[in-house]
């Protein structure tokens, strides 16, 4: 039978019977494992026989709590091949929130209304609490021990729903994406679409991206699964230790095509060393895709020039746009042509016009939309404005997910006559997107609107503070008449007591001068303190509750004294809930 090719399993059907193409997955140590999407589509066949033995029924959810690795790909496949609904979900990075960590999982689980967690071993063993606040029905299992029967065929349609992708949740909490299957597929078929293979060149990615994210599941393993095509993995924490080895991968593998946010490029700049390119060539990157944060134009001609001399050209940069909502990418600029950027009045932006001067703030265009979307700047009361206008920036297209799941309000408030209200502050130049900031940041001074990122990229350099840890946010001091500008920044795990001591001044002196704008405070932090999603990304709004409600504190020291601790809150959460009789955790 004919695989359907709408359909995210008709890829995989369709992928496995092509003998060289699948995954390698590549450890700390940089050594390689590799499945075929043939060995990915039989394990995946024994997971779904195992989901419906339990009773977990088509349309239904199933969370997934992987690191990168292959179980993850085996479990989001099974889980797909059973008809259910997989749920990606992030496992715990920073053991010195994991309280909070904790509390996030099980709401999560709640939202999603998961009918069973599958999970890495190692992370069900600090589970516990999650679980016995979510109370899934069929409780938290590894793949292992899952009833080992034959999978069922269910019909599955290109309409139905195959991803719940959460939000990132830099303003608000997190809310589930749902995601069809065409969604997905159409949104592969795009991407593809944007580096076709010509002769003596057959297209290959490589990935340190989280699976749990859009950028790295939509944007990465399903292109590769559509095409399908060489694709390598490594995982996040290996490529923060190591930046070098995501570069290393490239060249080793002859890649052509990697995305990465904006922070990742300024990592390697300040991080890579020289010794640790030896042997290493970069020519064969086409494609270097930027974007879900904010791409500073400054930190992208930096990673240019310092890895020049390993043959990496500054025209592979590609900056991009797109959200959860859409399935990933909205616009993308052409590839192989030079990134572009312009300078705008400072002042004119805050009164909501796009005014080119050479001595003003530099935005990089993020490209046109993809085939098939649209895009439009409208204003407060739903009009449209012309082009230079800033306003509220809307898309539609074909891969607009189906809504938030379970939360119909949100998705009416979400999606109107067919558009996407994004959350975003841009205008369009010349057919591109340009953004100024997120609609729920923008600063409001004086009565001018001010983009929180111009402050923020103002204090990257200065001697003491932490690379990219930084958030400036509006707050109303009992004695002002006015917003005021509140910068926190975190200070260098290294920095000295005099470095400290100077970071205010030196700071608020940094954004006055590239912004006009001086703040009335600036609050110095411990490394770690400022809250993330899960996607990496600062919570700006999250961070100044905190600090109003005097909650913003750091990290706790991870030790073996702590990690004991959870486990052993964790074995007792798993024993509470058996002796209850609510469930089994399995």
């Amino acid at each position: 039978m004919r695989p359907d090719l709408d359909t995210v399993v008709g890829l995989l059907q369709r992928a496995a019977a092509v003998p060289d193409a699948g995954i390698r997955v590549l450890d700390r140590a940089e050594r390689e494992s590799r499945r075929s999407w043939r060995d990915i589509r039989e394990r995946a066949s024994g997971i779904a026989g195992g989901l419906q033995a339990l009773g977990v029924a088509p349309g239904e959810t199933v969370a997934l709590v992987f690191p990168t690795g292959f179980a993850f790909l085996e479990a989001l496949f099974g889980v797909l091949t059973a008809g259910a609904v997989p749920v990606p979900l992030y496992p715990p990075a920073r053991l010195g929130r994991l309280d909070e960590y904790q509390r996030l999982t099980a709401a999560l689980l709640v939202a999603a209304r998961a009918r069973i967690v599958l999970v890495d071993p190692r992370v069900r063993r600090i589970l516990g609490p999650a679980m016995l606040e979510a109370r899934p029905p069929l409780g938290c299992r590894d793949l292992e021990s899952l009833p080992r029967a034959a999978s069922l065929r269910p019909a599955i349609g290109a309409e139905d729903l195959a991803l719940v992708q959460f939000s990132s949740g830099t303003t608000v909490d997190p809310k589930p994406v749902a995601l069809s299957h065409r969604a997905l597929v159409t949104q592969a078929r795009l991407l593809n679409g944007l580096w076709p293979d010509r002769p003596g060149v057959a297209h290959s990615g490589v990935s340190w991206l989280p699976l749990y994210h859009d950028m790295g599941l939509i944007g990465c393993v399903l292109p590769a699964l559509e095409r399908p095509a060489p694709l390598t993995l490594l995982a996040p924490e290996d490529f923060v230790a190591r930046p070098a080895s995501w570069l290393r991968a490239l060249s080793r593998y002859g890649a052509t095509v990697s995305a990465a946010p904006n922070f990742a490029y300024a990592l390697c700049t300040r991080k890579v060393r020289d010794e640790e390119m030896e042997g290493v060539d970069l020519s064969r990157w086409e494609i270097a895709i930027n974007g879900a944060e904010t791409v500073v134009p400054e930190v992208v001609r930096a990673f240019a020039s310092r890895f020049a001399r390993w043959g990496f050209h500054e025209q592979a940069i590609t900056p991009v746009y797109g959200l959860s909502e859409s399935a990933l990418a909205v616009t993308f600029s052409e590839p192989s042509r030079p990134f572009r950027s312009c300078r705008f009045d400072r002042a004119a932006l805050a009164s909501g016009h796009a005014v080119p001067d050479s001595r003003g703030v530099e935005i990089v265009a993020l490209g046109r939309p993809l085939r098939g979307f649209e895009l439009a700047v409208g204003d407060e009361r739903g009009g449209t404005l012309e082009e230079g206008r800033v306003g509220r920036v809307r898309v539609r297209g074909p891969s607009l997910m189906r809504g938030y799941l379970h939360r119909p309000e949100a998705t009416a408030e979400a999606i109107r006559d067919g558009w996407l209200e994004t959350g975003d502050l841009g205008f369009v130049r010349e057919g591109e997107l340009y953004l100024v900031g997120r609609d729920k940041d923008i600063l409001i001074v004086n009565g001018r609107n001010h983009a929180p990122d111009p402050f923020e990229r103002s204090v990257a350099g200065v001697r003491g503070a932490r690379p990219g840890c930084a958030v400036a946010v509006a707050f109303h001091p009992e004695s002002a008449e006015t917003e005021e500008v509140l910068l926190l920044i975190e200070a260098a795990a290294g920095a000295s007591d005099e470095e400290r001591a100077a970071l205010p001044e030196r700071c608020a002196e940094r954004a006055l001068a590239a912004t006009g704008v001086r703040p009335s405070a600036v609050v110095v932090l411990e490394p770690g303190t400022l809250p993330r999603t899960s996607s990496g990304k600062l919570r700006r709004q999250e961070a100044l509750r905190r600090f109003l409600e005097g909650r913003l504190d750091p990290p706790r020291r991870v030790t073996r004294r702590l990690i004991a601790g959870a486990l052993a809150r964790s074995s007792l959460a798993y024993l509470r809930g058996r002796l209850g009789g609510e469930r089994r955790d399995g």
